[in-house]
């Protein structure tokens, strides 16, 4: 798994050892990049354009994977999430309605653009400033077919920080952050990585593109990541207090004066029990209908959502952890779809 989050960078260098001339490889990323967004953009319009014609939606959710690992302090895997999680969305086992009966297979309710090629662009040596940039347009070009609202598959969670930029930048303002998870991934510079998956909530608060940032199920975090915390106001709700925080958490409504809400859960924000498909295997976590009735109870307008670093290749027992996190995003996209 290293050798394939390193493999962008050594083309990189095997190009430069070579003495290509910087221009004929600047050329070769710019047609690269240009093909990406063109296959996201004419995706998009096609879902767009037939959720229109079918008419009836105010918002419908729009996956988008993001297929993205290197940015993983310890395990790699949840580059190969996406399509793990749009096998179990439908796979027969269960159908394709969601607990408040939306249906699934109503394009007005989901749609699919596909993924952001993310290992063909880092293969043509596209470094990272450049990498959140594209993934920040792609979700642009998904938001400029209305009623499509992004619901992103990550991935590590260093993809929740230009999914966020994006959102909050398309819509002209900041957004308040629902987020779950074991971590508050709120790191200054994470191992001297400024977009290490630790560290994806500082750029988004430091960046202005959050109002309000709330921070479920935490149960590893550090000192540095309570001072963050502090810095940037944010509200952390640890589970060794979750029986006390249990009736706010779970009748929460955000939103309001700002431009919407944005949704990302983390999958090992679930205790290992109900999730054991995740890098960072984190006891004393929330069980499955907590997050559910967090979710479902929640007030407010969903602009967008991530559902972040479900590892297929820690999961156990036929795709369990691949079911949960496509529940998850099932319910998700019952919240933003209307």
């Amino acid at each position: 798994m290293w050798k394939l989050g390193r493999r962008g960078i050594h083309t990189w260098q095997k190009l430069h050892a070579a003495n290509v001339p910087t221009a004929l490889i600047e050329n070769g990323q710019n047609r690269v990049i240009d093909a990406s967004l063109t296959l996201i953009r004419e995706r998009a319009k096609l879902k767009g354009e037939l959720v229109r014609a079918l008419g009836g939606a105010v918002a419908s959710a729009s996956l988008l994977g993001v297929p993205l690992g290197h940015n993983s302090s310890f395990l790699q895997g949840p580059a190969f999430a996406p399509p793990r999680i749009r096998e179990a969305i439908w796979c027969g086992s269960t159908n394709a309605t969601t607990e408040g009966g939306k249906e699934l297979n109503d394009p007005r309710v989901l749609s699919d653009v596909g993924d952001v090629p993310v290992q063909e662009i880092r293969d043509c040596g596209v470094d990272d400033d450049r990498l959140m940039k594209i993934i920040s347009d792609s979700v642009k070009l998904v938001m400029e077919q209305d009623p499509l609202r992004p619901l992103v598959l990550g991935g590590d969670h260093s993809i929740s920080f230009p999914v966020v930029r994006a959102v909050s930048e398309k819509l002209g303002g900041p957004v308040d952050i629902l987020h779950l998870d074991a971590h508050p991934d709120i790191y200054h510079c994470f191992e001297g990585n400024k977009y290490s998956h630790a560290s994806s909530f500082a750029r988004i608060m430091e960046g202005g593109y959050a109002r309000r940032l709330l921070q479920v199920g935490i149960r590893s975090i550090t000192s540095e990541g309570r001072e963050q915390g502090k810095k940037y106001g944010v509200e952390q709700y640890e589970m060794r207090t979750f029986s006390r925080d249990r009736d706010l958490l779970e009748n929460l409504k955000l939103g309001e004066g700002v431009k919407g809400v944005y949704i990302s859960v983390d999958v090992d924000c679930l205790d290992p029990a109900f999730a054991p498909g995740v890098s960072h295997i984190e006891p004393g976590g929330l069980s499955f209908r907590d997050v559910l009735n967090i979710l479902q109870n929640l007030q407010g307008d969903v602009v967008g959502a991530d559902v972040v670093e479900f590892n297929p290749q820690r999961d156990t027992v036929d795709g369990m952890t691949a079911m949960v996190a496509a529940k998850i995003v099932r319910e998700l996209t019952a919240k933003i779809s209307k």
